[in-house]
C-alpha cells in the first residue's frame, strides 16, 4: 500500500500495543547517501524511554550495521547477513551457517556466470577473490572487514552467506543461474544488485521469529519496515508491516501499509505516530 492507505487506514491502526521496531538499512532506514538521519537517533531515544526495544535487520554484515548505529550500538539488536547472524550487546543470538558441501556447489555453479562479484560471508569479516578488487570499493559501503583471496575455492571456514553482486541486476543476470537451488537453499534477490544465498533458515523471518519467541512476542507487538524480496518474511509476521514507497512491487503488495520513501524519511514519519 501507498501513503494515502496509510492515511485512509490510520484511524484504524493502534500502536498501543508496540513493544519492538523492526527495520531493514538500505532503502528503508537509510536514505540513497547510505546515512541514517539525525531525526532518527532523536526518535531511538523516544523507543527507548517507552521501553520499546528496536532491531536493525540487514543483508549488511554485522561490523557495517554498527558502523552506522554506532552511537546506539550497546541497546539494539542486529539481524545482519539477512538472517544468517545475530547479536546483542556483542553477545551472538543466532548463527545459521552454509554446509560446506553447499558452498563448493554453489561456487562451481556461480564461477560459471559472466560479470558478477561473489563474496563468502563470514560472522565478522567477508572474503572476495583477488579478480574483484575493483569491486572491493563497493564492497566497503556494505562490508567494513573483509580480505581478498586468491582462490575463494580454497576457503575452507564457516560461511553464513554467500552474496553476489551484478552491476547492473542481480535479479536479471544472476538468478536465472541459481534459482535451481531454491530446493534447499534461501536464494534471496536481496537488492537491484544484489542476490545472496544461504542456509533455508538464514532469512531474517527465521530471525525475528526467535527473536519473537524470546520476547513473548506477538504479531500485533511489533512494527517491521522494509522495502525489497529479503524483507517479506518478517514482514509477514506483524500487523504493523510497512513498506516503503520506494518498494518492491512484491513488499507493497505483502506490506499491510505503506510509508514515505527511505529519502523522505519514511521510517521516521511512522516512528513519531508510535511514540505520540
Amino acid at each position: 500500500m501507498h501513503e494515502i492507505s496509510l492515511q485512509l487506514n490510520k484511524m484504524y491502526m493502534d500502536f498501543s500495543k508496540i513493544k519492538m521496531v523492526v527495520t531493514d538499512m538500505d532503502g528503508t532506514l537509510l536514505n540513497s547517501n547510505h546515512e541514517v538521519s539525525d531525526q532518527f537517533f532523536e526518535l531511538f531515544e523516544e523507543l527507548k524511554s517507552k521501553n520499546i526495544l528496536f532491531v536493525a535487520a540487514s543483508g549488511r554484515q554485522y561490523n557495517s550495521i554498527i558502523d552506522k548505529l554506532h552511537t546506539i550500538k550497546d541497546h539494539i539488536i542486529v539481524i545482519a547477513e539477512n538472517g544468517g547472524f545475530a547479536m546483542k550487546q556483542e553477545i551472538e543470538i543466532l548463527a545459521t551457517p552454509l554446509d560446506k558441501e553447499h558452498v563448493k556447489e554453489i561456487l562451481k555453479t556461480i564461477n560459471q556466470i559472466p560479470n558478477i562479484h561473489p563474496v563468502l560471508c563470514g560472522k565478522h569479516k567477508a572474503y572476495l577473490s583477488s579478480e574483484s578488487k575493483e569491486f572491493a570499493e563497493k564492497l566497503a559501503e556494505y562490508y567494513k572487514e573483509f580480505e581478498v583471496l586468491d582462490n575463494l575455492n580454497n576457503f575452507d571456514s564457516e560461511v553464513i552467506k554467500i552474496a553476489i553482486y551484478h552491476f547492473e541486476s542481480s535479479e536479471h543476470y544472476i538468478y536465472p543461474f541459481v534459482k535451481h537451488f531454491e530446493d534447499r537453499l534461501k536464494v534471496i534477490v536481496s537488492g537491484e544488485n544484489w542476490l545472496d544465498i544461504s542456509n533455508m533458515n538464514a532469512h531474517k523471518g527465521f530471525a525475528l521469529a526467535k527473536l519473537m519467541k524470546s520476547y513473548n512476542l506477538k504479531s500485533d507487538e511489533i512494527m517491521v519496515f522494509g522495502d525489497y524480496n529479503n524483507d517479506l518474511e518478517m514482514l509477514a509476521l506483524s500487523d504493523f508491516g510497512f513498506a516503503m514507497e520506494n518498494a518492491h512491487p512484491n513488499v507493497k503488495k505483502a506490506a499491510n501499509y505503506g510509508t514515505l520513501s527511505n529519502d523522505e524519511n519514511g521510517v521516521e514519519h511512522i516512528l513519531k505516530m508510535l511514540v505520540k
